[in-house]
């Protein structure tokens, strides 16, 4: 099993350093120069010499390549050119709202979809897998920047339960911090569960129709007990799968809901990095959503491994 990791983390990083080209090249082949959308039309060429100077850009694309993926390998991401402080601190910054928000929304997921995608499976064809099937179909229907907005609208505006937008910070407490990033993590979760409730159902119903289940009802297991001791065990690997995938939508719809919410996140700073063309910040952040993407799916490799033991064999061999 040992020689079947080092092949996944070795792929894993061939993937992460095909990845960084490519993300290089896009950056810097996009239309516009950064010194002049910073200083605007009117500056002197003198200016924007010097701001070019300053920002490396007179420097050959290998090496400037180069310069950003050895800082990023001893964690020197530069500076911003925006805000004027190092990238890498920057990031740290944004990284404490969006990772909770992100875990906060898979917890609430998979506390959704689980139970939801077994009682349809153990009900089909009655009334509460009915009721899961609305749900599921409203659900991803819905965009997640909607839902964000009804859930402002509900529970800030109306009732004054929750924040409507903002970050107080860590510092104030855990309880003020969660209660900021409940609704952003609703409203992210939402659309994922649908999915999720789905594969879940669909997963359980397969394996409820496996010849071990039959078996282990013939000598005498109750229904439920099948269901939950063999069913939704086995159930589990498409289930992982998704939400490794998911981890990769949740990464893409923080950038909205982080802006709808006021959240000063990654999904924020990205789309303000952007607009300003600071392609230091542009660049890291593209790569750290990809770095994350990348382990959470290595993540995923090792759960295979822990559910399912056929796979450790074939590794093995």
């Amino acid at each position: 099993m040992l020689a079947l990791l080092s092949r996944r983390a070795l792929g894993l990083a061939a993937t992460l350093l095909v990845v960084s080209i490519l993300i290089f090249l896009v950056m810097n082949v996009l239309p516009g120069d950064p010194a002049a959308i910073m200083l605007g039309t009117s500056a002197q060429p003198e200016t924007l010499a010097a701001l070019r100077t300053q920002m490396g850009l007179d420097e050959p694309a290998v090496v400037r390549f180069g310069l950003w993926i050895g800082g990023s390998l001893t964690g020197d991401l530069g500076t911003s050119t925006t805000y004027g402080v190092p990238v890498a601190g920057l990031i740290a910054e944004r990284l404490a709202v969006t990772l909770p928000l992100a875990a906060m929304a898979i917890a609430l997921s998979m506390a959704l979809a689980i139970p939801l995608g077994v009682l349809a499976a153990a009900r089909q064809g009655r009334w509460p897998d009915a009721l899961v099937t609305v749900f599921t179909q409203a659900s991803v229907a819905l965009p997640n920047f909607w839902i964000g907005l009804l859930l402002i609208l509900v529970f800030a505006v109306t009732l004054g339960w929750l924040p409507a937008g903002g970050f107080p910070g860590w510092e104030t407490g855990l309880l003020p911090a969660l209660s900021a990033l409940l609704l952003p993590a609703v409203a992210l979760a939402l659309p994922q569960a649908g999915i999720l409730t789905r594969v879940t159902r669909t997963a359980v119903l397969d394996v409820l129709g496996e010849d071990f289940v039959r078996t282990a009802r013939a000598k005498g297991l109750t229904r439920r007990a099948a269901l939950w001791r063999h069913a939704v065990p086995n159930a589990l690997v498409p289930v992982v799968t998704i939400l490794g995938l998911q981890f990769t939508f949740l990464i893409a719809g923080s950038v909205l809901v982080e802006n709808i919410f006021g959240l000063p996140g990654l999904g924020r700073l990205a789309l303000q990095a952007f607009t300003q063309r600071d392609l230091i910040v542009m660049q890291s952040v593209v790569l750290l959503f990809a770095g994350l993407v990348i382990i959470v799916n290595f993540l995923v490799d090792l759960a295979y491994l822990v559910l399912d033991p056929r796979l450790r064999g074939r590794g093995a061999a």
